[in-house]
């Protein structure tokens, strides 16, 4: 996923975004991983995180807030937490 994050595909349902997004960054503690990155690789620090409240699919169903999370040099995304709002 790149850019802004319309929908979400979890436990076989689509969640589509209903609020705006929240996105920020951590750092990854690469000294404690010991993780080492070929030159000209790109960032291999960067955490993006997104806090999204989402509906179950085109419903009024109640919104639930996801936390996404992708780690530096990944395509693939974590699905951090989930609450019910």
């Amino acid at each position: 996923m790149s850019g802004r994050p319309l929908a979400i595909r979890h436990a076989g349902h689509i969640w589509v975004v209903a609020e705006d997004p929240v996105q920020w960054f951590t750092r990854d503690s690469w000294w404690d991983t010991r993780r080492s990155a070929p030159v000209g690789i790109g960032n291999v620090v960067d955490i993006e995180h997104w806090r999204v409240q989402v509906r179950l699919g085109s419903s009024s169903s109640a919104l639930r807030t996801f936390e996404l999370r992708r780690e530096p040099l990944s395509e693939q995304w974590l699905l951090e937490s989930i609450a019910d709002d």
